[in-house]
């Protein structure tokens, strides 16, 4: 029995080590900016992403979204980063300063293309107007809705 235990714990502490060997090597890709084949590292390694420390998870987070938008998934890039950062908050220690910087440009940049320059939303208050019809005053019809367009054959 100790010993079924014993082999256990070796081959899981082997799978993390891999993982974190695996991070690594992507990591070495992307410095040397052959970002296809870092990205390849990275998808394989997606799935087992939740094997990796806190750490490691917001820099694998970073390095994957970075990786995406140097490749222009402008989309992916959001998501991963927007991990990272949220990673790197509730647990910090995982990002450089530099890189916390980079990823903090990376994210304005990427979230103009969402907002498209409304993303400044201080206080919680937003800049958006509402454009709606008030409400019928009673005793009045409520105003037509205008006809669907008819479905094309």
């Amino acid at each position: 029995m100790k010993k079924a235990i014993l082999c256990a714990a070796l081959l899981l502490a082997t799978a993390c080590a891999t993982y974190r060997e695996d991070l690594n090597r992507g990591q070495r890709l992307y410095e040397e900016n052959q970002y296809e084949r870092a990205l390849a590292i990275w998808r394989v390694l997606e799935t087992d992403m939740d094997s990796l420390s806190l750490n490691d998870q917001a820099r694998y987070a970073y390095l994957r979204g970075m990786t995406d938008y140097r490749l222009r998934f402008r989309a992916d890039a959001r998501h991963w980063l927007g991990l990272a950062s949220a990673i790197e908050k509730e647990h910090a220690g995982g990002l450089s300063v530099e890189w916390k910087e980079r990823l903090k440009v990376t994210l304005e940049d990427l979230n103009h293309d969402v907002y498209g320059g409304a993303e400044s939303f201080k206080g919680g208050e937003s800049s958006v107007t509402e454009h709606t019809t008030p409400p019928p005053a009673d005793g009045q019809p409520a105003p037509a809705e205008p006809p669907l367009p008819e479905p094309q054959p």
